[in-house]
């Protein structure tokens, strides 16, 4: 079914394209939740996530030294990211337990991930420092972002947008009950 492409007065060029409204977005790219220096007093959402209750902070699982919390701007459904308590900015500042325990809830967040949606596959990894990308450089934080066959379609590559199956609260309700008990 094909329809003519409706009249967008103000927005530019008609082009024939319809156009899918990311407002939330926009939250941020200007700095919303973003620290104002790199302390752990100046604001630095990874340390005033543990104080909230999980459904409010999205938290699904809380370790000893780290935690796993779905992203609050996520790159695909049911991307999570593993964080230390602590507020340290680089990998090798970790202490052994750190280190260990970020790698385990890593592991079982992938379980989890496979268990609630079945994902096919994972990006995982870490941008240490702003330059490196990292959107909040101040405290280290590892990404896993669940993959599907044939979830990079236009609308990330061309239309720069992602289409979420799923509200966040539901999201994390799902997760946290497809998590794995540690052996």
């Amino acid at each position: 079914m094909t329809s003519e492409p409706e009249q967008q007065i103000g927005v530019g060029t008609q082009d024939a394209f319809q156009r899918l409204w990311t407002p939330h977005r926009m939250a941020y790219i200007q700095g919303e939740n973003k620290p104002t220096g790199p302390g752990a007093d100046d604001g630095c959402p990874f340390c005033s996530i543990p104080a909230k209750s999980d459904e409010d902070g999205l938290v699904v699982r809380r370790g000893e030294h780290v935690y796993a919390v779905l992203n609050l701007y996520p790159y695909n459904g049911g991307h999570l990211m593993t964080v230390p308590y602590r507020h340290v900015a680089d990998y090798t500042d970790l202490t052994v337990p750190e280190t260990a325990e970020l790698a385990e809830l890593t592991k079982q967040a992938m379980t989890a991930l496979r268990t609630a949606s079945g994902a096919h596959g994972f990006n995982i990894g870490m941008n240490q420092g702003s330059v490196a990308g990292a959107g909040i450089a101040a405290h280290l934080h590892q990404h896993i972002v669940p993959r599907w066959g044939g979830d990079t379609n236009f609308m990330p590559v061309v239309g720069h947008t992602r289409v979420l199956p799923q509200l966040l609260a539901d999201t994390r309700k799902m997760l946290a009950e497809s998590w794995p008990t540690p052996a």
